[in-house]
């Protein structure tokens, strides 16, 4: 029997055995999607190396690849800024989910482990359904951890990064609409999913995906009245 050696952990929280630059990203990443950090929030590098202890190095390269994900935008010499929610990526990322995974569960559904890749989901979507009342950014990342099953179960795990990279303008609109939409539906189109799949319906799988994610579209004009110093609407 091995023993894990515990990860050698920085007063900020960052593993110093891994690389540093990347735990940044997944940090301000998950607090950007979360709204804590809305958009048009400045962002300053001298803040965030004295905030983990770093070089500028690390905290550099880690707003650059956020920006190649659209969720920050620099400004050369003034400042860096949470990027605005673009509607038109938002739209375009929406248009690659539902593509693929409207495939993955009609494919699913097809399988011969269909029931275990069912019994799998019902499991995520039970522990989804108990947070349903806590933090909406906790929610939503277990929704995540939902679909990524999906995915995983689908053989398409090596999508999912790319999926994930371009998806933090829809991700903050999901965040935005979840008080209109109301968790109590998530859960229940993941139901309807679940049930497509552990009953060998791919075609009815693949129509409770387009149900579940079209919910957020078919808001974009009252998102943007709601909030719209948040919005960009290209």
């Amino acid at each position: 029997m091995t023993s894990e050696v515990p990860a050698a952990k920085h007063r900020s929280g960052l593993d110093r055995t891994r690389q540093i630059a990347p735990q940044i990203v997944e940090y301000l990443r998950e607090r950007i999607l979360a709204l804590d950090l809305a958009p048009g929030t400045a962002l300053s590098r001298v803040e965030l190396q004295k905030q983990f202890g770093l070089s500028q190095t690390p905290v550099r390269d880690a707003l650059m690849r956020l920006e190649e994900e659209g969720l920050v935008t620099v400004y050369p010499q003034y400042a860096t800024l949470v990027s605005k929610i673009d509607i038109n990526l938002a739209r375009q990322t929406h248009l690659m989910r539902r593509a693929v995974e409207q495939e993955a569960v009609f494919n699913l559904a097809e399988k011969a482990n269909r029931g275990q890749i069912a019994d799998r989901l019902r499991v995520a979507n039970t522990k989804l359904k108990a947070l349903a009342s806590k933090e909406h950014a906790e929610f939503l990342a277990a929704d995540r951890a939902f679909h990524f099953i999906i995915f995983e179960e689908a053989g398409l795990e090596h999508i999912w990064p790319i999926i994930r990279r371009h998806s933090g303008h829809i991700d903050r609109l999901r965040r935005l609409n979840l008080v209109n939409v109301g968790t109590k539906r998530v859960v229940d189109t993941h139901d309807m999913i679940i049930e497509g799949i552990e009953k060998g319906a791919p075609v009815e799988a693949a129509q409770a995906m387009k149900t579940h994610l079209s919910g957020t579209l078919s808001m974009i004009d009252d998102i943007a009245a709601r909030y719209p110093d948040y919005i960009e609407l290209g």
